[in-house]
């Protein structure tokens, strides 16, 4: 049995407890959305190609994927408090430097540093959240955070078309610097620290690196296909380079590492492995909707920036709406029932916004199935995060919350460099593959293949097992 250290702080309301896990959380989840209207512009500024942009995304994807479990961890050992706080101070930093970089690759580099921050940060906010509310104020606690996660993604199309429109598209980095220092003013008075004391002190860097590098090999293997082809040497090579990176982990991670990143053990709960499945699958559908609705709205629509990113508030209020309504309904239906609705209305929605046309209405064609999509999304985060930490020993609360985090952005990623592909090869197969039409039956694929997905995710939730709603074991 593990024992838990709490400092003397003075003791808080929940309210700001629960403020100041949402507030840090929104910035994170709202950076992976934020820059997507303003990458036309971006891209302009700082000379990227219109395939390389696509990195300043995946650059702090990537990165964020692949830290998240040892933030995670870093929670359990050095506490939540202290885990936060310089979880915080890097993605803060990070955003000043990418609001001032001047050049691509200063971008991508800046912008994977910040991802390493937000993977320190996100899952001490999970962990401050379990490790506060016990009981039927749990599950509202999680309702909460899932929404504010949810509604970061939604929000940041929303903010960053504003920010881009009316002042620059730098702002969409600097807005997290206020935001940042609210939050830690806030947790510096409030968030009394707890940790496991019988936690070994050390962290298991080897891992962090090759589950990275694994993941940046894959996908930079999969964005290239468009021009070097999935047979390709140059293809294969880090594909390969990839397999072996992750052959390596699992063995570091099974047989070397005294203290690893991921104890198998873990997976042992059958539900934690299944909901982190389906998170991996609705996480990559619904990554991938945001970026390819962005390029629809400015380059077929011919929105601007500013009314690109409004186009996106109807899908943050669906978000929050259907987090609300899970988080209070939970306790008496369960997770599963939840997830298999909220899998049903995604399926229905991509479905429906497959059949855009170059022709086509945002209020006739965009605005009901977007709404559906989002609001399938806000129903099932709040489940899934419930059912992934049901069970877990309270020590292994970071790591549960990292793991499911890591599924949600390993997925996210991964569809994105696969859709981009599948887009870019559909719209190869017409005589000008830049035109509308092309571009447009780029974009009905993936929502065609995203509606598979979601439909894939809506089979594994059959097997989901039905948790009660409690904190996790001491």
């Amino acid at each position: 049995m593990s024992t838990q250290v709490q400092s003397p702080h003075r003791h808080a309301p929940d309210w700001i407890i629960l403020t100041i896990a949402c507030l840090a959380q929104f910035m994170v989840v709202l950076d992976v959305s934020i820059v997507n209207v303003a990458l036309p512009r971006m891209g302009h500024d700082l000379h990227f190609s219109v395939s390389s942009a696509q990195w300043v995304i995946n650059a702090y994807v990537l990165t964020f994927a692949g830290f998240l479990l040892l933030g995670g961890r870093a929670a359990d050992i050095f506490g939540r408090r202290r885990v936060y706080m310089t979880g915080l101070a890097i993605f803060t930093i990070a955003s000043i430097g990418a609001g001032f970089a001047a050049t691509g690759p200063q971008m991508v580099a800046i912008r994977a540093v910040q991802g390493i921050g937000g993977a320190i940060l996100s899952p001490a906010t999970l962990t401050i959240i379990v490790t506060t509310f016990q009981g039927p104020r749990m599950p509202k606690a999680i309702g909460a955070w899932s929404a504010v996660a949810g509604a970061g993604g939604a929000v940041g199309g929303l903010l960053g078309g504003i920010l881009t429109g009316w002042v620059s598209w730098r702002w969409v980095f600097f807005i997290n610097v206020p935001i940042g220092i609210v939050a830690a003013i806030v947790a510096a008075m409030y968030l009394r620290e707890m940790r496991n004391r019988d936690a070994a002190v050390k962290l298991d860097i080897t891992g962090a690196v090759l589950v990275t590098g694994s993941l940046a090999s894959f996908i930079y293997g999969v964005v290239n296909t468009t021009s070097r082809g999935w047979g390709s040497s140059f293809t294969l090579s880090w594909f390969l380079a990839g397999a072996i990176a992750l052959v390596v982990f699992l063995f570091w991670e099974s047989k070397v590492a005294s203290h690893p990143l991921v104890p198998f053990r873990i997976f042992k709960s059958r539900a934690l492995t299944s909901a982190n499945i389906v998170m991996f699958l609705v996480g990559g559908a619904f990554f991938a909707m945001w970026y390819f609705l962005t390029y629809y709205f400015q380059l077929i629509l011919h929105y601007g920036p500013v009314k690109a990113g409004f186009a996106f508030l109807p899908m943050a209020i669906g978000i929050i709406a259907g987090a609300q309504i899970s988080s209070r309904i939970m306790a008496k239906t369960g997770g599963r029932p939840l997830l298999l609705v909220g899998g049903s209305i995604a399926t229905l929605g991509f479905f429906w916004i497959s059949m855009i046309k170059v022709d086509s209405s945002y209020w006739g064609s965009v605005l009901a199935p977007g709404f559906l999509c989002a609001f399938a999304m806000g129903l099932v985060f709040s489940p899934l995060a419930n059912t992934a930490t049901a069970g877990v020993d309270r020590a292994d609360a970071g790591l549960a919350s990292g793991v499911l985090n890591t599924a949600r952005q390993v997925g996210g990623s991964l569809a994105l460099a696969i859709l981009a592909t599948v887009a870019a090869d559909r719209s190869a197969t017409f005589a000008n593959p830049a035109s509308a039409l092309a571009l447009v039956s780029g974009y009905q694929r993936t929502f065609q293949v995203s509606a598979l997905i979601t439909l894939l995710a809506l089979a594994v939730s059959f097997f989901v097992p039905r948790v009660s709603n409690h904190a996790p074991k001491h």
